[in-house]
């Protein structure tokens, strides 16, 4: 049995592993399908997280370091890769009432070839409902980022709209905010590709950031008025500057990237300045929502999934490259890591 490890900085490969027993809380999965995470797993993987040397203090709400001889936060040789599985259950504890065997389901896991689960009042251990597609459940991830920023961007019906940045929540966040009612939905990304997949998808028009003013083209569009709402999932600094000169006065930049440190050049002394823009750092799974107690996390997930199930969202043209299970070590490397513009949301099928 192989399962996707890190076993250094920026170098997958497929181990050995032995099954562990399934205990009476748990089923085994046979993985199907799977899917990498394309955001904060890959700055793991380049041992670039914050997460190494220190840790998020709830109590404090901060990093803090770790303890002095504390193991680090990513143990290369030892970090599994991967963030949705799709399989059929092929063994079950004795405590499970919920499931049977055979059941489709999809759940957080790494891509191995079997994932063993609680499954014992674990609602992110989903039954998928006959008919409904791999690549929409492995999407329930992105799906739920999309949805926060959307949500936090406080998009209403008749906005103008811009997504920044066309990977799986950019694209998933086009979708919702079309149907959100949204008047214009923009997309922005320098790949011709994603931006056609946008548009098939929702996105009124598309822009090259690497060829258009995209605060200008905004103005333009909108009349000078500029975006009501930006949601912003690039983390790239020129994208959050013209984020700021396209944004209308007192709009909102929903900040959904898991950012890096800025070079120098942002200036938050120019449009920003004059735009009253407000920035919203958005996270599905900080708590409380900011709609607490109405919405939390299960709410978000609970929604997502369910418009994933109905079709109301589309991933099939999200999802690409596919590639088989034993391609996945060198294509985690090349589409993940290396050459990221080359897919936008990986799926490993394991019958290929």
């Amino acid at each position: 049995m192989k399962k996707l490890v890190a076993i250094k900085p920026r170098v997958a490969a497929l181990i050995s592993y032995e099954e562990s027993a399934v205990k009476p809380n748990e089923v085994k999965i046979d993985v199907q399908f799977a899917s990498p995470k394309h955001g904060t797993e890959v700055i793991d993987f380049r041992g670039m997280t914050p997460f190494m040397d220190e840790d998020f203090s709830e109590e404090w709400r901060m990093f803090m370091p770790r303890e002095e001889g504390s193991t680090k936060g990513i143990v290369f040789g030892e970090f599994q890769l991967g963030n949705m599985v799709v399989g059929r259950i092929i063994e079950m504890g004795t405590d499970v009432t919920e499931y049977q065997l055979g059941d489709t389901v999809c759940t957080y896991g790494p891509i191995m070839e079997t994932v063993i689960v609680n499954a014992v009042d674990n609602h992110r251990l989903r039954k998928m409902p006959e008919g409904a597609k791999w690549q929409n459940a492995v999407c329930y991830d992105p799906a739920q980022f999309a949805m926060s920023g959307v949500r936090d961007a406080n998009v209403r019906a008749g906005d103008y709209v811009v997504v920044v940045g066309l990977g799986a929540i950019g694209q998933l966040a086009i979708q919702l905010a079309k149907k959100a009612g949204a008047s214009i939905v923009v997309g922005v990304d320098p790949l011709n590709q994603r931006r056609e997949i946008a548009r098939r998808n929702g996105a009124d028009v598309c822009f090259d950031p690497t060829n258009d003013d995209i605060g200008l083209e905004v103005k333009k569009l909108t009349n000078k008025i500029g975006a009501d709402s930006i949601i912003e999932t690039s983390g790239n600094a020129a994208a959050l500057q013209a984020a700021l000169k396209g944004i209308a006065y007192g709009g909102t930049i929903s900040y959904v990237a898991f950012g890096k440190a800025f070079p120098a050049g942002l200036n938050f002394g120019r449009e920003a300045h004059f735009n009253n823009a407000k920035i919203v750092f958005s996270r599905a799974a900080s708590e409380p929502n900011p709609d607490y107690p109405r919405w939390n996390r299960k709410r978000i997930e609970e929604t997502c999934w369910e418009l994933l199930m109905n079709g109301y969202l589309n991933c099939e043209d999200i999802i690409e490259p596919i590639v088989t299970f034993d391609q996945s070590a060198e294509a985690y490397m090349e589409y993940i890591d290396q050459h990221p513009e080359l897919s936008i949301k990986m799926g490993i099928d394991y019958k290929k």
